[in-house]
């Protein structure tokens, strides 16, 4: 099978990219297409977080591994297969945890692999990547409201 994603900028402008990628692929494979694809030079780190239909962030599955848990979540170790599934389809992919360039990723449809067509692909490429990441707009948490929203979609992720 492949997947079809939808990798998009967070930013005011469409800057959108299309990948199709096989499932039995690792999230390292899916990091380096977007690196490709994005033209990154691939120097920083990243990192992909579960999400959900509230782009809320989840449990990490980072680049490299930096402690021994247990249940740590390696791209290199990670296939695709092995996490998406149709409860989960929606990513967020944070590169250059410095300048913080944030992306939606969103599996938008499984096909059956087409012989002779070498994956992974770009097939959809839309707006030109700025020069610096876009800015954030952080808001100041309220006292608790950072625990209450964390408990009520902790349960989302486990």
């Amino acid at each position: 099978m492949i997947y079809r994603i939808r990798i998009i900028l967070d930013t005011k402008e469409d800057i959108i990219r299309d990948i199709e990628i096989e499932n039995n692929s690792t999230f390292k494979d899916l990091h380096l297409e977007i690196l490709k694809s994005f033209q990154f030079d691939g120097n920083e780190m990243a990192s992909f977080y579960l999400s959900n239909d509230n782009w809320s962030q989840g449990k990490e599955i980072s680049l490299s591994s930096f402690q021994a848990e247990e249940d740590e979540l390696i791209m290199e170790n990670c296939p695709l297969d092995s996490i998406i599934d149709e409860d989960q389809k929606k990513f967020i992919y944070i590169y250059d945890f410095l300048n913080l360039w944030t992306f939606f990723v969103e599996i938008f449809e499984i096909n059956s692999i087409i012989k002779d067509i070498k994956y992974p692909k770009l097939i959809f490429s839309l707006g030109k990547i700025p020069e610096k990441a876009p800015d954030k707009n952080f808001e100041k948490i309220k006292d608790n409201e950072f625990e209450d929203d964390f408990e009520d979609n902790y349960d989302d992720y486990n």
